[in-house]
């Protein structure tokens, strides 16, 4: 299994997503790989790290933008090995976003807000997996 960390879902995964059952609830499991230093587009100094970076945006969607929705955060930890399996590189954390159903993750990602927190998102992170599941 090759596995490669991005920041954006590409326009097949986006088309993809609202294929199929569009109702039910779905948990959104996110494996976070940070920079050591924030980088952000607009090209700002920061002394922040990608981790301080990413933890601006994390307490806007988890106390502003998933309410919102009626979303809520399941479960959000640090990785500190892997006992099974091998990859080149662990991710840092692993957070679990539940959403009521998949229009309301792209209402969310939608949200004007929720764009302009998203730069420290970016900033932060390096790159991810984010795998839909269903309950």
């Amino acid at each position: 299994m090759k596995v490669k960390n991005k920041l954006k879902p590409n326009a097949m995964a986006m088309a993809g997503f609202l294929i199929g059952d569009t109702k039910s609830s779905i948990r959104m499991v996110n494996l976070l790989k940070f920079r050591k230093k924030a980088s952000y587009e607009d090209g700002r100094e920061t002394d922040l790290t990608g981790e301080e970076a990413y933890k601006i945006y994390a307490k806007d969607v988890s106390t502003i933008y998933l309410p919102k929705v009626g979303g809520k955060i399941i479960f959000s930890g640090r990785v500190s090995r892997l006992l099974i399996g091998e990859v080149e590189d662990l991710w840092d954390m692993v957070a679990i976003a539940e959403y009521p159903n998949k229009k309301a993750m792209l209402k969310m990602i939608s949200d004007k807000g929720y764009r302009e927190s998203e730069k420290h998102r970016s900033a932060g992170l390096e790159g991810q997996l984010n795998i839909e599941t269903m309950f």
